[in-house]
């Protein structure tokens, strides 16, 4: 006979007064006698009701437990801290707006124990008898998310942005997660691919909100979600990826040097403005680099860093330099010479940051 299983479900809450009660009890109905449940709803500072109904929730049912944070800090901070109290051999995210069917959250269970794997996706896009049509934009932009994501970390998922992951308890003791708003889901992406977890994925029901309905994602949302495919993959993709997105960072550098001098020019000398866009240029280069390229303060303390950083910056200034009056000393026009070098300075501040600084 199979042992009863645990399933510590994660419920964020935010606003959700109208459905709160309704997902629940949704929720509830898939328990069975081979399957508990443990429900945790963490509700996010709401301003309405939500609060009093998880409450009511709570004494009515032995298996749910309420926490309500103080201060409202997004979807990823309550989903860490219901992660932290989860106590069932696996754990689910379920929101409480009606979206998702739980009915869907005991096949996924089931396929983690047949195929082994250590963590469970439902995808909206995959095969399922219907949907509701919603926003183009919206759904195109989740398949870029999920497709650039997957160029990241390698994996073939169809529906990276899914809340339906379902964990095993020690695979998800493997992660530590940061974000606190809906950069939580890239994130948590590229954290199940640094740690090896293994990764299976079956279509679920889907009945998306519409904005007006209540749907809380946006625009800042889907960028910031843009920034943490970037921040938690990029360290570890292989150094040609890695230089090809540095060429982006020191296109941007060289854009904020000549911004920088242009500004600067009508108040200070040629030589001042020059030395002064140097200077922002190599903070725009040192600030991107750690917000989308390489990990901050993995070799050094956030001083030594700069120092170290500000060391490389001068070498290859100097190499900068140096190639550049010997390249016109042989012949080569001035134009010609500063962008070999450049190319060359290019590259030596790629393997700079990776090797020394970062």
């Amino acid at each position: 006979m199979n042992p009863v299983r645990c399933l510590s479900v994660i419920v964020p809450c935010y606003n959700e007064e109208k459905t709160l009660r309704r997902s629940v009890q949704r929720l509830l109905a898939v328990e069975t006698s081979r399957l508990s449940l443990d429900i945790i709803i963490v509700d996010d500072c709401s301003t309405d009701k939500s609060p009093e109904v998880a409450r009511e929730l709570e004494q009515k049912h032995e298996n749910i437990r309420f926490i309500g944070l103080d201060k409202n800090r997004g979807k990823g901070f309550a989903l860490r801290t219901g992660f932290a109290k989860a106590k069932g051999d696996f754990v689910a995210i379920h929101d409480a707006d009606l979206e998702y069917d739980p009915l869907d959250l005991p096949r996924l269970v089931a396929m983690l124990e047949e195929h082994g794997t250590d963590v469970a996706f439902g995808s909206r896009y995959l095969n399922r008898s219907s949907r509701r049509v919603l926003s183009f934009w919206h759904s195109w932009m989740n398949r870029s998310l999920t497709t650039l994501s997957n160029m990241f970390t390698d994996l073939d998922l169809t529906d990276m942005e899914t809340c339906y992951k379902v964990f095993r308890k020690e695979a998800l003791d493997k992660l530590d997660l940061k974000e606190n708003r809906f950069g939580i889901e890239p994130e948590m992406t590229a954290a199940i691919a640094r740690a090896g977890l293994t990764v299976s994925e079956a279509g679920i029901s889907y009945a998306g909100r519409t904005w007006a309905e209540g749907k809380k994602i946006n625009a800042w949302d889907g960028l910031r979600a843009l920034y943490c495919i970037f921040h938690y993959n990029a360290p570890s993709l292989p150094a040609p990826v890695q230089f090809l997105i540095y060429l982006f960072i020191g296109g941007v550098a060289a854009v904020a040097n000549f911004a920088f001098f242009a500004f600067l020019l009508p108040f200070v000398s040629l030589a001042t403005a020059t030395i002064l866009a140097f200077i922002g240029a190599a903070a725009v280069n040192y600030f991107l680099s750690i917000a989308l390229l390489f990990r901050h303060k993995a070799r050094w303390n956030a001083f030594s860093e700069i120092l170290v950083y500000g060391a490389v910056v001068t070498v290859v200034g100097a190499i900068d330099l140096l190639m550049t009056k010997g390249l016109v000393a042989t012949g080569a026009t001035p134009y010609g010479a500063k962008l070999t070098a450049t190319a060359v300075g290019l590259f030596l501040n790629f393997l700079g940051r990776k090797y020394f600084v970062f």
